[in-house]
């Protein structure tokens, strides 16, 4: 594929009524004449400026969408940075890039964090970002060759990993998605950060390429705090005023819609596709959230693979599946793990010894059904091991857990254990013992009795609270976690424990 393909964005744009709104920012909104007139202004500033690697470190909003297909139209390397990353986190990844300059609409928190000197630029015009001067800092920048793109996963440790991608299998993949949910000029709110490239593929060029308009409120607008969703209330707001026709959420944010419509919150008819991915789903909550009114399609995907992989659609669902493998992309289970041919990742940044992979192997344990529905059980490397020489997958009894919305988080642990044990925490502070109690009784007797929950701790500070121990799609950091709470773990298999209740 070339890269000459990523044009196709704003070709479209061009070729569109210029008058027509395509993004709508939280104050402002952008025409197509206007995008694709500031895309070229950006584009031309840039490549003046001799920049070829450009760091995005902003809010979601008009000028971060800007500022991609700018790089992209002047072949600059972009490296989106999450504002949900940790102080280490960003400062490590800006050392293993080593890129030229920042684009960002906050340059005291980078001053405060980055050792590097910076030389502010000034305001560009017509835009609320700062481009900051890097100059010759960093580790040297070792990419496979038609990289365009580095997005960063959260790594199970907390340490960042680039994963490269060129500019043409994004928009391979976009196209893709495009054709498979099948909506005509969609109005997509974007409720993840796009700096997650899941709702920067899926959700900023699918539904440009379907001549769609990208919705794009702060996420503080939307009630966010970094990752973690403190104000419920603003998402369902800003869902009720926006009348959007798709969303991207992670289980997490569903349980929250569902727990909404529940207390009488009412989603507007215009909803028509609400993909759920990111970790894995309980059916039960699928279920329920079908049956209030949510249409949640699940599918499954991953950074390595340009993102998605799998997905349930209008035209073929199968609810309690991942869907079908994406046109174009292979899947087949060795040993128990899904391995996927097919636009695979160009390599890691800075680890040339695995570039150009022809196929990636996820690390998720699934299966195929005879239809040719892809199911995902949970990670392979987190598989517990009970004492006993029982496999479990936590990811399975967490999401039958977080089904009751009065929880907020649930972390099984129990490797090389008699019995497994959950770390939980509340979101709803009413929630008596007794009820949590009966909840999990609840759940055991749908599980398999080496499978069950036979103590839990429940925590006063959530695991989103605390640094390096969630991930942003809400996935637990199991290491960091298991040695940060080492000591509730502890206490969850001592003789006499007072959290047991079995």
């Amino acid at each position: 594929m070339s890269d000459v393909a990523m044009t196709d964005v704003l070709r479209i744009l061009r070729s569109s009524d210029p008058t027509s709104a395509v993004l709508q920012g939280s104050e402002a909104a952008c025409s197509a004449g206007e995008l694709v007139q500031r895309c070229e202004q950006l584009a031309s500033l840039l490549a003046r400026q001799g920049i070829r690697s450009l760091g995005l470190y902003a809010d979601n909003g008009i000028d971060w969408v800007i500022t991609d297909l700018s790089c992209q139209q002047a072949r600059i390397l972009l490296v989106p940075i999450p504002t949900f990353f940790s102080g280490s986190q960003i400062s490590h990844l800006i050392t293993q890039c080593g890129f030229d300059a920042i684009l960002t609409d906050n340059p005291s928190r980078l001053a405060g964090l980055v050792t590097m000197d910076v030389e502010p630029l000034g305001m560009l015009p017509g835009s609320s970002l700062f481009l900051l001067r890097m100059g010759a800092q960093g580790l040297p920048l070792r990419v496979p060759q038609g990289t365009g793109k580095i997005t960063f996963t959260s790594g199970s440790t907390g340490l960042p990993k680039g994963v490269c991608l060129s500019n043409a299998q994004q928009l391979a993949q976009a196209n893709t998605l495009r054709d498979c949910v099948n909506l005509h000029a969609p109005r997509h709110l974007c409720v993840l950060p796009l700096s997650t490239l899941l709702e920067n593929i899926a959700g900023v060029y699918a539904p440009l390429l379907a001549s769609g308009t990208i919705l794009l409120p702060s996420l503080e607008e939307i009630g966010f705090h970094g990752s973690e969703l403190r104000h419920p209330a603003r998402l369902m707001q800003a869902i009720t005023r926006l009348q959007p026709e798709s969303l991207i959420l992670v289980p997490q944010l569903l349980l929250v819609l569902v727990a909404a419509v529940k207390q009488g919150w009412q989603p507007p008819a215009s909803l028509k596709f609400i993909a759920v991915g990111g970790s894995k789903v309980s059916a039960e909550l699928l279920a329920t959230a079908t049956a209030v009114g949510l249409p949640v399609f699940e599918g499954y995907g991953l950074s390595e693979c340009c993102s998605v992989v799998s997905l349930n659609s209008m035209r073929s669902c199968l609810p309690g599946s991942c869907g079908m493998p994406l046109p174009g992309l292979q899947i087949a289970v060795r040993d128990g793990e899904i391995v996927v041919q097919g636009n695979a990742m160009l390599g890691y940044l800075g680890e040339p010894e695995g570039w150009y992979p022809s196929e990636i192997a996820t690390g998720d344990i699934g299966h195929i059904d005879a239809q040719g529905y892809l199911h995902v059980s949970g990670r392979k490397k987190n598989l517990i091991i009970s004492s006993l020489g029982r496999n479990i997958s936590p990811e399975w009894v967490e999401s039958e857990l977080l089904v009751n919305p009065q929880l907020a988080e649930a972390v099984l642990v129990g490797d090389a254990r008699p019995y497994c044990a959950a770390l939980i925490s509340l979101r709803d502070r009413s929630m008596s013992l007794a009820a949590l109690e009966q909840w999990i009784d609840v759940v055991n007797s749908k599980l398999p009795d080496y499978a069950r929950v036979k103590r839990y701790f429940l925590l006063e500070v959530p695991l989103a609270a605390r640094e390096g121990l969630i991930t942003a799609n809400g996935r637990p950091r199991r290491e960091a976690i298991n040695l940060a709470l080492s000591e509730q773990i502890e206490f969850m298999y001592e003789d006499g424990a007072l959290a047991n209740y079995a």
